[in-house]
């Protein structure tokens, strides 16, 4: 190591700190430009990964509009909360005036008598007949034959009576309500004694009813239930706990034109993004005089050809201009919302087809040019990106070599240069002794 004490000038009254300073700067002149090579390439895998960003939400975009489920979407909406309405993705387009008419309710029993629970409630057997009215009644063993064994008989799964039991506290003591477990006209059932005799004084019966929905125009549907499914192909009515006879409503089931159009807004704002991108990136700044950084990228240029390409369908000859969508004189992509609107009102699968066509769907297609660019495990940007951070960490290297170098360089000039000042010193003292003895035989001479 070179000592950090500094003779520079000592003897021969140069500057050797600056000296080696300034060779050193040439020395390293190479690393330098290692160096800025370095933060150009850096510069442009930021630049790539901006572009690789924007391609790949493209793709995302374009992926979602080339399922033809998107395309299925419906709008249901209930002009009364108590009516409610779903439409799934196989529906069709459909407008319903709802009355209704009757809900759906079960079939409950009241028995009259009140008793203790642990009173004998079943006569002289201790089973008692559920009788559903379809030839096959069932006998049921309630063990001791009391009003609590005779409820938990009922509530038993292991029976499945299709019932529930429950036993409630009155001033005389506790009554007993019984009740189908599903609600419609078809649930009806009766509760005796296994002789047929009333049970605890007979029962006040509510029957079962289905639920019943007027639509105008002489047609009337019924349901076992609260639900009307498929009351049309896809199309669900649900009634809530609050309706009641009487209740009106107005039911809509519509294509979702509103977000389809504001999805494909969305696509060609991305699109367009990423061909502002590209022309940004590769071209010439008339003012600055240079190129963008991607200028000399060739598949940067093939991506931009290839996302454009997508608008001009390939195997049809008809113009995506008639839904909405073409091309301007800057080479950006254009959407008439109203456009679209009609071709889709007026054909909506064959619309859909134009963007869901496995072979010349527009979002089929660009959502593969933007993925080929875009993905992880194989885009070409990427891929880019990875060579180039490759090329990087060779350079960097490199420059770490060159740190190296340098150092040992910069330590074998100081010893060079601190040799210099000593041997000069050197040669001054030597010089200074020679004058004194010579002027001192000079003195000898002349006494």
């Amino acid at each position: 190591m070179v000592s950090s004490a500094s003779i520079s000038g000592l003897a021969s009254g140069l500057d050797t700190d600056t000296i080696v300073t300034q060779l050193m700067q040439l020395e390293a002149l190479p690393q330098t430009r290692l160096k800025q090579r370095v933060s150009t390439e850096k510069s442009l895998v930021t630049t790539l990964h901006a572009l690789n960003t924007k391609t790949a939400l493209l793709a995302s975009k374009a992926a979602d509009l080339a399922k033809a489920a998107t395309w299925s979407a419906v709008t249901s909406t209930s002009t009364n909360a108590a009516v409610r309405v779903s439409g799934t993705t196989t529906a069709e387009p459909v407008r319903l005036n709802v009355t209704v008419t009757s809900v759906a309710r079960t079939h409950q029993l009241g028995f009259t008598q009140a008793a203790a629970l642990t009173d004998p409630v079943t006569g002289a057997s201790t089973k008692v007949r559920l009788d559903r009215f379809d030839g096959t009644p069932v006998d049921l063993e309630t063990g001791d034959g009391t009003l609590k064994s005779l409820a938990a008989a009922i509530n038993d799964p292991a029976n499945d009576t299709g019932l529930r039991a429950t036993t409630i506290k009155t001033t005389g003591g506790y009554r007993l309500l019984v009740e189908s477990a599903e609600t419609g006209a078809a649930k009806d059932f009766d509760l005796t004694a296994l002789d047929g005799s009333p049970l605890l004084g007979g029962a006040t019966v509510r029957a079962g009813a289905d639920a019943a929905l007027d639509l105008g125009s002489g047609i009337s549907v019924t349901s076992a239930t609260n639900t009307f499914a498929d009351i049309v192909p896809g199309v669900t009515i649900t009634l809530g706990s609050d309706a009641v006879p009487g209740t009106v409503s107005t039911v809509d089931v519509s294509r979702n034109t509103t977000k389809l159009s504001a999805a494909l807004t969305d696509l060609v704002a991305a699109m367009n993004s990423v061909l502002s991108e590209i022309d940004t990136q590769t071209g010439y700044d008339a003012t600055t005089k240079k190129a963008g950084p991607l200028a000399g990228d060739g598949s940067v240029r093939t991506l931009r050809s290839s996302v454009l390409n997508t608008i001009f369908p390939t195997a049809s000859s008809e113009s995506l201009a008639s839904i909405g969508l073409q091309t301007d004189r800057s080479g950006k992509v254009t959407f008439d919302a109203a456009t679209f609107a009609s071709a889709y009102a007026t054909d909506p699968a064959g619309t859909a087809a134009r963007f869901t066509d496995a072979t010349d769907g527009f979002a089929v297609r660009l959502a593969g040019v933007a993925k080929a660019a875009s993905d992880p495990l194989g885009g070409t940007i990427t891929n880019s990106i990875l060579g180039r951070n490759s090329g990087i960490d060779r350079l960097q290297a490199r420059v770490d070599d060159w740190d190296v170098r340098l150092e040992k360089r910069q330590e074998s000039l100081k010893r060079q240069f601190t040799a210099l000042e000593t041997a000069m010193n050197q040669m001054s003292t030597q010089s200074s002794w020679l004058s004194s003895q010579l002027s001192s035989l000079s003195s000898n001479s002349s006494s």
